[in-house]
């Protein structure tokens, strides 16, 4: 049976795993609050921890709900999409040829078979932003891994509805939405930076804020500006 707590009209949904502290996550677009809790935690514990933590659960909602969306992409001539941080228009070519997705000065080409479809499109785009993001993941984590003292096991990168990255401290993998290869770089950086620290500290504690604060003391800036850019149109799970 699914356990929840009531803080006035916020609804907490608790969910049991085998850890050693709360963990509590605040989800888009309209802000869901989820706690992962330790197997034995009582529910009185838990609403306490909930509680102590409300202020920051309605910063989260708000920001979240006014958070811009963007417009539903159809994959069409002249269609407005963002890479790295710049906008390009898509410019699509059909041809009977191996697809080929490339930026060509302010142009997003997307050379197609003729009759693809609207789902072929976005899965080949989806394809190609993947690979943009891997492509930088090498110098990055050249860069963090030995001055933050971590060594990640394995990344992913993937479609993520909730998040711009995770990270599991117990298998040394990262989880990294592949919306950040939209966004300016320095927003991938931060994002991998935040979970590299999760490596060494599971939890967003002090200790945690400490370890931003020392190896990206700007990181709160960026942040900010990841969360007012527009992320993408999606039919969101509740």
């Amino acid at each position: 049976m699914s356990e929840h707590i009531q803080l006035g009209d916020i609804r907490v949904e608790v969910q049991r795993k085998n850890n050693k502290h709360a963990h509590l996550y605040v989800y888009p677009p309209e802000g869901r609050v989820h706690i992962s809790a330790p197997l034995l935690m009582g529910l009185d514990a838990l609403r306490a921890f909930a509680i102590s933590r409300l202020s920051w659960i309605k910063a989260q909602q708000r920001q979240m709900r006014a958070q811009p969306r963007e417009t539903e992409r159809e994959y069409l001539n002249r269609e407005s999409h963002q890479v790295w941080g710049r906008r390009y228009l898509l410019e699509v070519i059909e041809v009977n040829a191996a697809p080929v997705v490339e930026l060509k000065h302010s142009a997003l080409v997307l050379q197609i078979r003729p009759g693809s479809d609207e789902a072929r499109r976005e899965a080949l785009l989806e394809s190609w932003y993947r690979e943009q993001l891997r492509a930088k993941l090498p110098v990055l984590l050249g860069k963090w891994q030995p001055l933050m003292g971590v060594n990640v096991r394995r990344i992913l990168v993937q479609r993520m509805k909730t998040r711009w990255g995770g990270c599991n401290p117990s298998t040394g993998n990262i989880r990294l939405n592949t919306e950040l290869a939209k966004k300016p770089p320095e927003c991938l950086e931060y994002i991998l930076i935040h979970e590299l620290a999760h490596l060494i500290e599971p939890t967003h504690s002090n200790r945690f804020l400490a370890l931003m604060d020392k190896f990206m003391p700007h990181w709160r800036q960026i942040k900010d500006e990841l969360n007012r850019l527009p992320v993408r149109h999606e039919e969101w799970d509740h």
